[in-house]
């Protein structure tokens, strides 16, 4: 099985960047799709500023990140990506949104053999796949955010998928130094099925008055040894995302346990989205 040399990534938000920045940080060419020169501008920006920290923060060298963004190229037009061997969509976790991207790259990606893969961390891949007229090359592959230091990925092949495709893109993984688990095609998948009830039994303590969110948080970190509390967890990922993931989870099984509180929703309406807006559970400087 030959090396992916040319990887293409649909959109270039939080969890696009990363992937991009990998893909060229492993040695790969990457082109990143865009819906707007301005967003494609923001995207080189993003990319660009997490090199730059990775040098000052000796994780990088500067020859590295001069190599990395060499390798990177953008546009607006997903009709660049027809010479691709792999493109991951990370678009927005919005059925419609996603569908659309993987009906055009169907067309656009020349090489019948090529993968298409979402990013998605809660839409049944099978519901994306029979939208495109290769279903058998299309594949979830599940990044974690911040994707240059998460080394999971979940790795979800659909109903339809080939084996081939779940060999490739198991490689292309391991290319990108990541781990891999093989999920399966249900809605959160392995990680957000257990993660999620957590996360989301922990904005309800704060929504019945039980806890503060500092309290919520510190006592996850200091009395189970974890990295961040749920309530900083769900600021980081953005609470619109996980507002998004939680409906899609309830959509599918009906429990009350994956079906949104209110309070994520009106944080969600009001523009508390986390970090990203600086205010969430918590708030942030800029």
């Amino acid at each position: 099985m030959h090396p992916v040399t040319r990887l293409g990534v649909v959109g270039c938000g939080l969890m696009g960047s990363g992937i991009a920045e990998v893909a060229a940080l492993h040695g790969m060419d990457v082109r990143v799709a865009e819906s707007t020169p301005d967003a494609a501008e923001a995207g080189r920006h993003r990319v660009t500023a997490s090199l730059d920290r990775g040098v000052r923060h000796g994780k990088l060298s500067a020859t590295q990140r001069e190599q990395a963004l060499a390798r990177l190229s953008f546009t607006v037009d997903l009709g660049d990506m027809a010479d691709r061997q792999f493109v991951v969509e990370a678009v927005a976790e919005n059925r419609d949104i996603k569908t659309g991207v993987l009906r055009v790259l169907d067309k656009a990606v020349e090489d019948p053999a090529a993968v298409l893969a979402t990013n998605t961390s809660s839409i049944p891949v099978v519901d994306l796949a029979v939208v495109t007229e290769r279903p058998e090359r299309v594949i979830g592959l599940h990044f974690f955010n911040p994707v240059p230091v998460q080394r999971l990925v979940e790795v979800v092949p659909a109903l339809v998928t080939s084996t081939d495709t779940v060999s490739r893109t198991r490689a292309v993984a391991e290319q990108l130094g990541k781990q891999a688990i093989l999920a399966p095609d249900r809605s959160g998948f392995v990680v957000n099925a257990l993660l999620v009830p957590y996360l989301l039994g922990a904005v309800r303590m704060v929504e019945s008055g039980a806890a503060s969110p500092d309290d919520i948080d510190r006592g996850m970190e200091l009395g189970c040894a974890h990295p961040m509390g749920p309530l900083r967890l769900l600021d980081l990922i953005g609470l619109d995302t996980a507002q998004a993931v939680a409906e899609s989870m309830y959509e599918e099984y009906k429990e009350p346990l994956y079906a949104p509180p209110a309070l994520l929703r009106r944080m969600v309406a009001a523009g508390h989205l986390g970090r990203k807006s600086g205010r969430g559970f918590h708030t942030y400087g800029s």
